[in-house]
């Protein structure tokens, strides 16, 4: 099969096409004939020698994917050859197949064609995972997404619309402000010549934020912990912004805030099983009936992938990047 790897760490120009065997399903497995799969900012980390796979993980990039089930294992009975699916990924995405374990793969949601199926599963799992199972963002509740026109806060924003939030973003430019609120923010802040704390702020009646999922660490951890309200929930899920911060212990005490970092890919395969199981269960209707949408910016064939990074790295996309096979 042919896959994408990074040949060294390095920029977009180490990404390489080439030939390995094709994968057999272990135990619980199926294998996948890929169809599309989507970039996300791990897999620039990852080109970089930043983000490791986990151990026993392909070396092949890409943490999602869609295609047609064409192989199964014998203890798997859930799926069967023909099917089509989408998948989170430890990695492997960047190839022609993949072996996925079978609690991993999700049905395709129905009105997706499954090119743009390719770009779901690692920003459903993610928003709804980090959002709603882990800090339980409530209908009523304020969600402040940061970076609200990528591939996850864009999800993130119609998700917590469509469930019954308030929800504040940020972005950098005039037409990505637009799309967040085309999307369904009831208030859009220009992360470059607005406060967002005194946004929330005043979206709130001075009361913070319920829940923030944060893309950004380091940079923006201070501010975060402004912008909470009482008991309120921040969720970091990225290091855009640095690794190391002050932490105004505090600040947070006063209002009995947490402070939680979670990632998805290091998760143990059950794990992510009962999240892709939740995320069937109560995500996907709602894309099934066009509350949520998965934004596709363009797509590239697999051959293109440096491009594809080139692409992420400018900050010039909004929704999702796909590569297709």
């Amino acid at each position: 099969m042919r896959a994408v790897i990074a040949s060294a760490p390095g920029g977009p120009e180490v990404l390489t096409v080439t030939d390995l065997p094709d994968p057999e399903p272990g135990p619980g497995e199926v294998v996948l004939d890929v169809t599309a799969t989507a970039v996300n900012r791990a897999d620039t980390l990852q080109r970089q020698g930043h983000y490791p796979p986990p151990p026993g993980a392909s070396d092949v990039l890409g943490l999602e994917c869609s295609g047609v089930v064409s192989a199964v294992a014998p203890d798997v009975t859930d799926w069967a050859v023909g099917d089509e699916v989408c998948a989170l990924l430890a990695g492997g995405g960047y190839a022609e197949k993949v072996a996925v374990p079978a609690g991993q793969l999700m049905p395709v949601p129905k009105g997706v064609d499954l090119v743009t199926a390719g770009a779901l599963p690692e920003v459903a799992c993610t928003v709804w995972s980090n959002v709603f199972m882990v800090a339980g963002l409530q209908p009523g509740e304020t969600l402040l997404v940061h970076g609200g026109a990528g591939g996850i806060g864009s999800v993130a924003i119609q998700l917590a619309k469509a469930l019954g939030s308030t929800v504040v973003t940020t972005a950098g430019s005039d037409e990505k402000l637009e799309l967040c609120r085309s999307l369904g923010a009831d208030v859009a802040v220009s992360y470059r010549d607005q406060d967002f704390v005194e946004e929330v702020r005043a979206a709130t009646d001075g009361r913070g934020a319920d829940v923030i999922l944060d893309n950004m660490g380091a940079k923006y951890l201070d501010r975060n912990v402004s912008a909470l309200a009482t008991q309120g929930r921040l969720v970091i899920i990225g290091m855009q912004g640095g690794s190391k911060a002050e932490l105004n212990i505090g600040k947070l005490l006063v209002k009995r805030g947490a402070v939680i970092a979670t990632s998805l890919r290091s998760r143990p395969v059950e794990e992510k099983a009962a999240i892709c199981a939740s995320v069937v269960e109560h995500v996907w209707p709602l894309v099934s009936d066009g509350s949520v949408r998965t934004l596709v910016h363009t797509s590239f064939p697999l051959e293109q992938a440096a491009e594809a990074h080139r692409l992420m790295e400018s900050g010039q996309h909004t929704g999702k990047i796909v590569l297709t096979t």
